[in-house]
């Protein structure tokens, strides 16, 4: 298993969770079809915007195809850039990383 350091968690203009992984490229993750996808030009994967499952359930289920499809762990660290993310979400993050590690 291989880790990566997340650079950047948002929420973007279309309402979509991102998370942005330090150097680790996710192109062929659309294969999964899990409703995780890759920006090819921004360097994120991304949900969709949540219709029955909160920005919470997306990030878990991210990190989670992440790591059981491609093989990566996606880590937060003490540079993760927080973009359009609430307290409450944050938290929520953080504190799921920290029982999960």
């Amino acid at each position: 298993m291989i880790t990566d350091k997340i650079l950047e968690i948002g929420i973007d203009n279309s309402g979509r969770l991102f998370i942005k992984p330090w150097k680790e490229h996710f192109t062929l993750i659309y294969r999964t079809a899990t409703e995780v996808h890759w920006d090819n030009n921004d360097l994120f994967l991304y949900s969709p915007k949540p219709r029955e499952w909160t920005y919470f359930d997306w990030f878990k289920h991210i990190t989670g195809v992440a790591e059981t499809e491609c093989n990566c762990k996606l880590l937060l660290n003490d540079q993760t850039i927080w973009t359009n993310i609430a307290d409450e979400l944050k938290q929520q993050i953080i504190d799921y990383q920290k029982s999960s590690t």
